[in-house]
């Protein structure tokens, strides 16, 4: 999916990720971030907002909640967004500030007193029930603590296994609610997801989702009198320097860039190359070979919606297609289509992924940009170090 792109635009990378492998410093099965890319993404984003307006969270799921990418990132964008409480603790410990907590999964309750106590500029909650539990903690902590109103999205534009938040319909009622708890405050709203782009389109388009958002912004405004622009409408989704633009003419006020740090959103796979430069890669190896000639790579971080269209062998400079594969099965081995490859060869890939559910490692690499690269760590999908492949 990305293939084209980071050989065209970062090509120092796929040779670093590939002299790696080779040299056995990675094992099969590893991402290879490029820190400095990453760094001048965070850099490029941070400048673009700036210009619009508009406040960014950061989000790191999808590299595997790295702490030399958090700080590389936090040094130009300081807060985060983070989907979870595990990931939050890791973002929090790397020195990053709390920005919004709890916009993809609900802050477990117990967890709650902890994290409150960072002062996080908000926290998601789903329903009126997570509302009472957040004011509870934050009474607890003598604060009153800022909440945004998840949005129920749209029939039809929720991905799976996200389901919920707060009926556009039953709004009013969970705002009377919430107004009688005294350790919380609405301040704002959010959907998920509020942009897209549509595979090969090229083009970022608002969803459903964010024009429920903006209607219930403007009720909660009502309710008080006030100026709908004062409440915060944080649009997750596609952010990029690409669709910023379009934020800030929605009358969002914040954005939660992920994929564009890393130069691997959906519009940085089709049509023009995108100001965010490519910033990882895969590598792996040839396991073994089957009788038709297919060979079969190591897999662990086959990502079941990335996309992977190809891998190129570097010691022959083959491109090989990659066979579609069921995403209810464990990728063992990911089959090529047969062509120059051998058992123990590097292969390089590019696709979209979300690290932090793979089994891979996490390799991360300074000085590319002089042309001095030096790996600086190993880690864990969980942004935990790891010891080397002969450790």
């Amino acid at each position: 999916m990305f293939l084209d792109a980071v050989l065209a635009r970062n090509p120092r990378l796929v040779r670093c990720a590939a002299d790696l492998h080779r040299s056995g410093a990675v094992p099969p099965d590893t991402y290879v971030l490029d820190l400095d890319a990453v760094r001048a993404n965070a850099a490029l984003l941070a400048a673009g907002a700036d210009r619009l307006g508009l406040a960014l969270w950061f989000v790191v799921k999808q590299v595997g909640r790295n702490p030399e990418l958090v700080r590389a990132i936090a040094g130009h964008i300081p807060r985060f967004a983070a989907i979870d409480a595990p990931e939050a603790r890791v973002l929090h410990a790397a020195g990053a500030r709390p920005g919004n907590l709890g916009h993809l999964v609900q802050v477990p309750h117990r967890a709650l007193p902890g994290m409150l106590a960072w002062r996080p500029e908000a926290v998601t909650v789903y329903d009126l029930a997570n509302a009472r539990a957040v004011s509870e903690a934050a009474v607890r902590l003598g604060v009153v603590q800022d909440v945004l109103v998840r949005i129920e999205g749209a029939a039809g534009a929720v991905h799976p296994g996200q389901e919920g938040g707060v009926p556009l319909g039953g709004l009013e009622a969970f705002a009377a609610g919430v107004e009688r708890l005294p350790g919380v405050r609405i301040a704002g709203v959010t959907a998920f997801p509020c942009l897209a782009c549509a595979p090969g389109s090229g083009r970022v388009a608002p969803t459903p989702n964010l024009r429920l958002a903006g209607e219930a912004r403007r009720l909660l405004a009502a309710r008080s009198g006030g100026d709908p622009s004062r409440l915060v409408l944080s649009a997750p989704g596609v952010t990029c320097l690409a669709s910023l633009p379009l934020l800030a003419r929605l009358g969002a006020t914040h954005g939660e860039p992920g994929h564009a740090l890393t130069g691997t959103t959906p519009l940085h796979a089709a049509g023009p190359p995108q100001p965010e430069r490519p910033a990882y890669v895969y590598v792996t190896e040839v396991a073994h070979t089957l009788a038709d000639g297919s060979p079969a790579l190591f897999g662990g971080g086959f990502y079941p919606r990335g996309g992977v269209r190809s891998a190129l062998i570097p010691r022959t400079g083959a491109r090989l297609a990659v066979r579609e594969a069921p995403a209810g099965n464990i990728d063992y081995y990911r089959l090529l289509e047969p062509g120059d490859a051998r058992a123990g060869d590097t292969a390089v890939l590019a696709f979209r992924t979300q690290m932090f559910v793979t089994r891979s490692t996490v390799a991360v690499v300074a000085g590319l940009a002089d042309g001095a690269p030096e790996l600086t760590g190993l880690y864990d999908p969980w942004g935990r170090p790891v010891a080397g492949p002969h450790g």
